[in-house]
């Protein structure tokens, strides 16, 4: 199968007034259609800045990342879904969520007919004249799902997006966006701090070292559930194997 996306041999680095910061080194990887791609390795080690060298706010120094994806001003190769939520107090949710569209000069009525469908099949209609204060967490979340998705992006590069959130919405809310994300035929690379969350969302899992980051290993994940979402595969028998790797993984040589 031919990827969406490859990275060959990038390197990073962060130039300041006091000098060079390395912040990856030789990152190579590929990433498939219709895959849910993890990355994860230790605090600074360069994960978000993959997803803005992917997303081409940045510029590797090293190596090339090769785009095969179809898109237009209309309909990006890339969606960015951020730590938090972003979403604006003086517009509705409504107002919100088609801000893409709006900014793009594409806001046709096939656009704002396609981002009400994603309120009604996501339980935000109701809410859509709303303010974002009036609601909880993970409405906001999926506010900002709907947005990002209101562009049709091909890929979804999430950057820790349930990290702000307590444990328990945490947990309902990436339940939320994965079924989301499958349901609309995505891709997405999802960056986080959390092994058991990555795990449960992803196919498959990059591991990387301390900076400047490289690839210690990438982890096929294969559970034994009938139909896996994050709530499920926490149930797997081989969770706990998964688990104990990826921990061992990110601490072997810490100490």
């Amino acid at each position: 199968m031919k990827p969406v996306l490859e990275l060959q041999n990038i390197d990073f680095s962060y130039n300041t007034l006091t000098g060079e910061t390395k912040a990856l080194k030789n990152v190579s990887f590929d990433v498939y259609a219709h895959e849910f791609l993890g990355i994860i390795g230790p605090s600074g080690c360069g994960k978000s800045t993959i997803l803005s060298l992917i997303s081409g706010l940045l510029t590797p120094t090293g190596g090339i990342i090769i785009n095969h994806l179809q898109s237009d001003s209309e309909s990006p190769a890339f969606g960015y879904m951020l730590q938090k939520d972003h979403l604006f107090e003086w517009r509705s949710i409504y107002k919100n969520v088609i801000l893409g569209p709006e900014i793009h000069h594409c806001l046709t009525p096939e656009k704002t007919g396609f981002v009400q469908h994603l309120l009604e099949e996501y339980g935000l209609a109701p809410f859509k004249d709303a303010r974002p204060s009036q609601l909880s967490g993970g409405m906001r979340q999926r506010a900002a799902l709907i947005r990002t998705l209101a562009l049709s992006p091909q890929m979804l590069l999430l950057d820790e997006p349930f990290s702000a959130l307590d444990s328990q919405t945490r947990l309902s809310v990436s339940e939320d966006i994965y079924q989301i994300l499958r349901k609309e035929g995505k891709s997405a690379i999802l960056v986080t701090h959390d092994i058991s969350e990555a795990i449960s969302f992803c196919d498959r899992i990059v591991v990387l070292s301390k900076r400047p980051g490289s690839v210690k290993k990438i982890l096929d994940i294969s559970l034994s559930v009938a139909e896996k979402t994050p709530l499920k595969a926490r149930n797997a028998p081989e969770f706990r194997h998964y688990f104990n790797e990826l921990w061992g993984e990110l601490h072997v040589g810490t100490n």
